[in-house]
């Protein structure tokens, strides 16, 4: 058995050890675009702010995937993948066969199509060798301009400000991590920046990007007319699935590659997993890309276990983002801007703007389906359970939850009767 591997995020390290559950011996080869193992991607701006060095980036250590006997293959990029013959082909030409095929590429950034945006002095920032890039340059960059005002942005832009760089955010939507917060959440937040000489606009992006005669990037003009003078440009809208070898390949491909509840793709023994699949959100109860670290790391896991024949479901992924803004920290879970005219849905709200406190919580069917913790966020993981576990929460229960005060005791004895039952998992 040769288990083969595309990718080197944190889908591969998941299926890795979710392979080396059932199968301590076949081979496994894990091919990867990038030079680096395997690396925490949410880690490059504290690389970038200089706050952890290069070799602090990796997810395991070398010995971890000799101990698992994995052949690592680095710096390789994938240019075909045959699913009747069961290989894929290599840039330089080489044939590798397979009786097992993951696909975890990941996603990859969105580049809308501005004026000026090719050429020199921009960057994206979403791998290790764009963050390295910006490191060298931040040593004589006085300016920048950062394009999106979501979780890669806003780490993008602290980690520059950080290192003495005059940083400005444009961020198209009325406010900043729109898809993560509501109107308080984000107005704390771009107070905290604020607060630190990091430049918030809302409302505007980036209408051409200008460029001096040597072609190297002066300003940004702005949509609102606005002129802002710079010498780097940091694009981070967004990223989105990097599925065009799996559907050069025939696999069914819609928002990202469409996996079933095993992780298992359109084409036999081929399965996706991460930021490039599209699989089972927990509280939509359909299928969708939810990009978050922890999600492709579980897709991973159940699709290793699968592939070395343990018939393993995936229960679903959730949308969650924690991030703090200097000193101030936030965490958002589930479902936190529910629509607006579905009265199905209850929302109760406490906000303490001197305090920097805010907490919101999103109740649907007597059940917590989303909340937004900003300030005080010590209880978010209780939060999440009654989440996660789908808890039914009762009129007194709800009281003390409002209060920021849930408690494991408000779970129900059949909870506990379950997680410790012998008999469960045999």
């Amino acid at each position: 058995m040769t288990y083969v591997l595309i990718g080197n995020g944190v889908a591969t390290i998941g299926a890795i050890e979710g392979i080396r559950k059932h199968d301590t011996s076949s081979k496994i080869i894990a091919i990867g675009l990038e030079e680096s193992a395997p690396y925490g991607r949410p880690l490059i701006s504290y690389l970038l702010a200089g706050k952890i060095s290069s070799d602090q980036l990796a997810l395991r250590p070398q010995e971890f995937y000799e101990k698992m006997n994995v052949e690592l293959r680095l710096g390789t990029l994938i240019t075909d993948i045959d699913t009747k013959k069961k290989t894929v082909t290599t840039s330089l030409g080489e044939t590798i066969k397979y009786d097992k095929l993951l696909v975890a590429t990941g996603g990859k950034p969105f580049t809308p199509p501005i004026p000026g945006s090719d050429g020199k002095d921009i960057y994206n920032f979403t791998n290790l060798d764009h963050a390295q890039m910006l490191i060298t340059k931040a040593k004589e960059l006085k300016k920048a301009v950062v394009i999106g005002g979501g979780l890669i942005g806003l780490k993008a832009a602290e980690s520059l400000h950080d290192r003495g760089v005059e940083v400005t955010i444009l961020e198209l939507s009325p406010r900043i991590l729109s898809m993560a917060f509501d109107t308080n959440a984000a107005r704390l937040a771009a107070k905290r920046l604020d607060e630190v000489g990091l430049a918030v606009r809302t409302g505007i992006t980036a209408k051409e990007i200008l460029r001096n005669e040597d072609g190297r990037v002066v300003a940004v003009q702005c949509t609102d007319g606005m002129i802002l003078d710079t010498e780097a440009v940091i694009i981070a809208i967004g990223v989105v699935p990097n599925y065009d070898i799996a559907k050069n390949a025939g696999l069914t491909v819609d928002r990202g590659i469409k996996v079933n509840d095993y992780m298992t793709t359109s084409a036999k023994d081929v399965y996706a997993a991460g930021d490039v699949a599209q699989a089972l959100d927990f509280l939509a109860g359909d299928d969708r890309v939810v990009p978050i670290w922890t999600n492709a790391y579980n897709q991973g896991y159940c699709a290793g276990k699968n592939m070395a024949g343990a018939a393993t479901s995936y229960k679903g992924g959730l949308a969650m983002n924690s991030i703090s803004f200097y000193g101030l920290p936030t965490v958002s879970v589930g479902t936190v801007n529910p629509p607006e005219n579905d009265e199905s849905y209850i929302i109760e709200a406490t906000l303490d703007e001197k305090k920097h406190s805010y907490r919101k919580l999103v109740f649907k069917d007597d059940k917590l389906e989303g909340y937004v913790l900003v300030g005080d966020i010590d209880q978010a993981g209780l939060y999440t359970a009654f989440i996660k576990f789908r808890f039914p929460i009762k009129d007194e229960m709800k009281k003390q939850l409002l209060i920021g005060d849930p408690d494991v005791l408000m779970w129900p004895d059949q909870f506990f009767d379950d997680q410790w039952n012998p008999e469960k998992d045999a």
